[in-house]
């Protein structure tokens, strides 16, 4: 059994991995309200006048809806092939099932720059343009792991019974599908494409090799900062997408702690 003193120690520990992690945050959320185009501390002032300029500066309206696309165009992707993977490998057995399963699950893992780098060559030797679409294909790469991951581990928690009885009643593959599949692994479905509609919104590495002359919303931060321009505006934006990154993630992880999720 765990000693009070032990209790005690992890209490104060995870408290000092939650402030490492938070109070950089909470500094920059500060900053979004100075008053000054200076960032010192303490802040001279608290206003609102960063976030209306930069609603009203069209090249921030433009990354943004450029991200927005990007983002539900990649869940969606992500959607359909890490589902139909996941029903494949789930159903099936057959020799190499975890070599493939593995494969699957490594873009997520491997360094955002050898993924970008490796979509960036391979538009540039097939001569393919960068566009919205070259985007969603590098989100896609990393996306596609979540949905899989998240449906396939549902699937792995269900019975193979309740598709055979449906099967035995007479259904056809799609009845079952409608009646019983999807209602098992729908907020795993939810869940994994809320998460995968997360990490396209932020993501900077490989967009960076796949963007061209686009700017997404990171990537026009990223730039604000590189020039040492409009920091009060980018804190500003940077305040926003972290409490919009913090919506689907949320929603995702009391979708996949609700313990009636299992029953469809």
């Amino acid at each position: 059994m765990e000693t009070r003193t032990t209790r005690l120690g992890l209490w104060v520990w995870a408290i000092l991995v939650f402030l490492w992690l938070w109070i950089p945050l909470a500094i920059m959320g500060v900053y979004a309200f100075n008053s000054s185009n200076i960032q010192s501390w303490p802040i001279p002032g608290f206003t609102t006048k960063w976030f209306s300029e930069a609603w009203n500066d069209q090249e921030v309206r433009d990354a943004l809806w450029l991200s927005l696309r990007a983002g539900l165009l990649a869940t969606v992707v992500a959607l359909i092939l890490g589902s139909l993977a996941s029903f494949g490998l789930a159903r099936t057995k057959f020799f190499g099932r975890d070599s493939v399963s593995f494969l699957f699950v490594l873009p997520i893992a491997l360094p955002g720059i050898i993924t970008g780098l490796s979509l960036n060559s391979f538009f540039v030797i097939w001569g393919v343009s960068f566009t919205l679409w070259t985007i969603v294909i590098g989100h896609a790469t990393f996306c596609v792991v979540i949905v899989y991951n998240n449906v396939l581990a549902r699937l792995r928690r269900t019975s193979g019974s309740f598709f055979e009885a449906s099967a035995d009643l007479g259904a056809t593959g799609f009845q079952t599908f409608g009646y019983v599949t999807l209602p098992v692994i729908r907020t795993a479905l939810v869940a994994g494409g809320l998460l995968a509609f997360a990490l396209s919104w932020d993501e900077i590495v490989v967009t960076y090799f796949t963007a061209g002359a686009q700017n997404t919303l990171p990537l026009l931060l990223f730039g604000f900062i590189r020039q040492g321009q409009n920091l009060p505006i980018v804190n500003a934006i940077a305040l926003v997408v972290i409490l919009v990154s913090l919506i689907p993630v949320a929603l995702a992880q009391r979708l996949t702690n609700d313990p009636g999720a299992g029953r469809g």
